[in-house]
């Protein structure tokens, strides 16, 4: 009888050897003619795990990793086909504490099916979504995702439904939807994950978004940095298109080329539109004239890919999850100085402290954690005194902090950060587009400036100068680039201000932070 064995294919699972542990069970299940079924599954998010090698067993799938190579023949000799003892032994893949206590919504397929089988997806509640839409109107898709309160899980935070509104209400011969998949942030990789491991449910998000709005044409817009998400996505849309999925909807993937800026989204449609990606300046937005001028739903991945479940399940089904008017769930991504990095999807709500100890296990030097940077590059540092904020876009903004995309970068107490907050400006000189003085001219000043405090030269006159000029940045930028940068900058300035050399002179201005962040969110949106 064939045994079913489940070898990931995720980027992260490759770079440590899943394409050779796949090559080494095929080879030692054909010399000793046993029949095993490989398949090639999505992570399941356990990055410290990986390659993580799952059996298909009476008693449901068991786990084994790290798996090398070099493990292989040990674990056929142990009988792993049939869930064996051996010092890789990690039991039943649903029982790992880490997946366990978590709230897969949008993830609850991730790792468990075929990414490229059209019956797996269907088999695990694929299209079902897709099907209840194509009975509704649609103004009732729209009130679904509304009612469901599902916000921009790039960053901005803004009510999809409502921008979904506004472009099935707008007069136009031909409606986009755009899938903002410029992944960039620093600790950032959940949309690479639902690209490379459940692509179908992205497509089948976008036909939803289609529907409700009148659109007809849609595009992946990712980076280069990531082929196998685009190999993965440009042979999902030919399988699903063949399959009829589609229906008159017209699905391409664009390859940008890496640059941050173009993770904005009116960047990112002067990209699409072949030209070089520098912002737009608002109004109008996207949505009533976004891609060649025309009404244009732009989202990030993993808000398109929380529709189906939402028209699947119903909205207040979704609306069950999470607190304040933070509804549903967040993929957390743990990354940088963590033991445990990886993939964690909880309701808003839980905190930093949860996830650092209870899912991260504390840092992988061993060490203390000292800062913690939330919501990528732009995001601020936090200290201790913070973890247990919760995970809610209303209560980090209260605190001057954001969200943004659920990358989670942690820092030991080795860490400098007058060195992280430097590197903050000089992100932001390399990556500005250039097309406003506070980001492209602020930043290169910003780098000047902070040299000279940490030189001690002229220290006090200096640590108002960079206050001021981040105060120019936070309200001066055209977009969340410039706008952002002084985040970080401010908050290990703060915070940390023995890593400048200098000790507290005054307050954290969460006010001007806050109000900001306001300003920001409505003028901007990184990924939507």
């Amino acid at each position: 009888m064939s045994v079913t064995v489940y070898v990931p294919r995720d980027s992260a699972a490759l770079a440590v050897g899943a394409d050779r542990v796949a090559r080494r069970i095929a080879d030692e299940a054909a010399r000793r003619g046993l029949d095993v079924q490989l398949i090639r599954n999505g992570s399941r998010g356990l990055f410290w795990l990986e390659p993580l090698v799952e059996v298909r067993t009476e008693r449901g799938r068991i786990a084994y990793g790290p798996v090398t190579p070099d493990d292989v023949p040990s674990l056929f000799d142990a009988g792993f086909l049939s869930g064996g003892a051996h010092a890789l032994h990690l039991g039943p893949t649903e029982e790992i504490e880490y997946l366990k206590k978590q709230e897969r919504l949008t993830f609850a397929r991730m790792g468990v099916t075929d990414p490229l089988s059209l019956d797996d997806y269907r088999a695990h509640d694929g299209f079902r979504g897709l099907r209840h839409a194509l009975t509704l109107k649609p103004e009732e898709i729209v009130q679904q995702v509304i009612d469901s309160g599902l916000r921009g899980r790039g960053g901005a935070a803004f009510p999809a439904g409502i921008k979904w509104k506004t472009v099935l209400g707008a007069q136009a011969a031909q409606k986009y939807i755009v899938c903002n998949a410029d992944e960039g942030d620093s600790g950032t990789y959940s949309d690479r994950m639902v690209m490379e491991g459940d692509p179908f449910m992205l497509i089948e998000g976008m036909v939803i978004a289609g529907l409700a709005t009148g659109a007809t044409q849609g595009y992946i817009y990712t980076r280069s940095e990531y082929p196998h998400a685009i190999a993965t996505l440009n042979e999902a849309i030919r399988l699903a298109e063949a399959a009829g999925h589609l229906g008159g909807f017209k699905l391409e993937v664009r390859k940008g080329a890496g640059s941050y800026v173009c993770g904005e989204e009116t960047a990112l449609l002067e990209s699409l539109e072949g030209k070089r990606g520098i912002v737009r300046a608002k109004p109008p937005v996207p949505a009533l004239a976004g891609l060649f001028g025309q009404p244009t739903v732009v989202n990030n991945v993993i808000t398109l890919a929380s529709v189906p479940i939402i028209l699947a399940r119903g909205a207040s089904y979704y609306q069950d999850f999470g607190m304040g008017r933070s509804r549903g769930t967040l993929p957390i991504q743990l990354a940088g100085n963590i033991k445990r990095g990886g993939l964690v999807e909880k309701a808003f709500g839980v905190t930093l402290r949860e996830l650092l100890y209870d899912y991260g296990g504390g840092s992988a030097s061993g060490r203390p954690i000292k800062a913690v940077q939330v919501g990528g590059p732009l995001g601020t540092y936090l200290p201790e005194s913070q973890w247990d904020v919760p995970l809610d876009y209303e209560a980090y903004a209260a605190i001057g902090g954001v969200l943004g995309h659920g990358g989670i970068v942690v820092h030991d107490d080795t860490a400098d950060l007058s060195k992280l907050a430097r590197y903050a400006m000089e992100f932001c000189a390399i990556e500005s587009c250039g097309k406003c003085t506070p980001c492209r001219i602020g930043s290169t000043r910003g780098v000047e400036v902070i040299d000279k405090i940490t030189l001690n030269l002229n220290g006090p006159q200096q640590v108002q100068l960079l206050r001021d000029l981040c105060d120019t940045m936070l309200h001066g930028s055209l977009c969340a680039m410039g706008g952002m940068t002084p985040y970080p900058v401010l908050s290990a300035l703060n915070h940390f201000p023995q890593d400048f050399g200098i000790s507290p002179v005054r307050a954290e201005p969460v006010e001007a932070l806050r109000q900001a962040q306001g300003e920001r969110r409505e003028a901007t949106s990184r990924s939507g």
